[in-house]
């Protein structure tokens, strides 16, 4: 068993200080050496405008441009590669898993992907000059995993496939750009339709009416459908889908056979070891890393690393309010040596 953890990071004013705030915190950072050894591997399948990418955010979240110019302004590099690690356009993503289930007045994710890219960050910020508080795991710096924001609009992604990828944003960005400007499920739904996709994703908004929305989309098209449940499959789109569908549709049966459950025994679905959701695939790009609970209604968030935990609780309406979370790590265990990009010297792909 390894011992990861998350650093709490909470931030208050504008994009841009929020931006070169990070960038200080991140500049000489472990996991900013290790990006720079997976670059020499995995070469980038696309290219970068700075002018597009930034008309394509400014048009749905003009804040997250000035986060990206203060990130420059501390790291002192050329735009260019500021938009390579942090831009969440035009960028390319590999398989993972994901679960997602929502219940009364909850969603539930498990996070599952490789732990060379788990960033170890769950951020609290509020911005003074535009755009929405947010709670929840960044990746990428300025994308979001999964995260609620200040009207208690909750939201979570699963990756379907990324063949045939289009210009556009990666999932953490687009989950930033949802939770960043949108109030409720009918205006993240209508963004969905906006946004150009670079891959195939499901993402499932949830909010404050009980109301959950599934919006399949890919390069090609987007769908919408109203479920409790989310694995890695769509059920509209199937054109969509992978060929190996086995273990998708098995997490998503368990979920469904298990019906309506209060919040913590769905939280008990999902991050127990043994009931069949909580996968140990980190090798295969799809072990979780940790669950995260929203709840809309108490603006309440709760976050566990690794398996067979009990959550932190995070009161997200006494943060708004302007009280402090006192904790400055999250730590778990999860099941792997593989190391990760924010602990691990070798979080890189010279080697599996």
């Amino acid at each position: 068993m390894k011992t990861i953890h998350s650093d709490v990071i909470q931030f208050r004013g504008s994009h841009y200080d929020f931006g070169y705030m990070q960038g200080e915190r991140i500049k000489d950072s472990i996991t900013v050496r290790n990006r720079e050894n997976q670059w020499k591997v995995r070469k980038p399948r696309f290219s970068i405008s700075i002018e597009e990418t930034k008309t394509a955010i400014r048009r749905f979240a003009p804040g997250i441009w000035d986060e990206l110019l203060g990130l420059q302004e501390a790291l002192e590099w050329p735009m260019e590669r500021v938009l390579k690690e942090f831009g969440g356009y035009r960028v390319d993503y590999v398989k993972s898993g994901c679960s997602i289930v929502t219940g009364k007045d909850y969603l539930i994710r498990n996070y599952d992907y490789h732990p060379k890219t788990y960033e170890g960050r769950y951020t609290f910020y509020q911005p003074s000059d535009k755009g929405y508080a947010i709670i929840g795991p960044s990746q990428r710096v300025t994308g979001r995993m999964d995260g609620m924001n200040e009207h208690g609009l909750s939201l979570g992604y699963n990756f379907m496939h990324r063949k045939n990828p289009g210009d556009g944003f990666i999932c953490c960005m687009i989950g930033r750009l949802i939770l960043e400007s949108c109030k409720d499920v009918t205006e993240a739904v209508d963004m969905l339709k906006e946004i150009p996709h670079r891959h195939s994703f499901s993402y499932v908004v949830y909010d404050r009416s009980g109301e959950t929305y599934i919006v399949e989309t890919s390069p090609r098209g987007v769908a919408t459908r109203q479920a409790k449940a989310c694995t890695n499959h769509f059920e509209m789109m199937t054109d969509e889908n992978r060929n190996h569908l086995v273990d998708s549709k098995r997490r998503l049966s368990i979920i469904k056979e298990t019906g309506d459950q209060d919040a913590h025994s769905a939280f008990r679905l999902m991050n127990d070891t043994g009931k069949g959701v909580f996968s140990d695939l980190y090798g295969s790009w799809a072990g979780t890393i940790h669950t995260s609970a929203y709840f809309p209604k108490e603006m309440k968030a709760w976050f566990a690393l690794g398996g067979d935990r009990e959550p932190v609780i995070f009161d997200f309406a006494e943060w708004l309010k302007g009280k402090d979370v006192e904790l400055e790590k999250l730590t778990g265990k999860v099941d792997t040596d593989i190391p990760f990009v924010h602990m691990d010297e070798g979080a890189d792909w010279f080697k599996n």
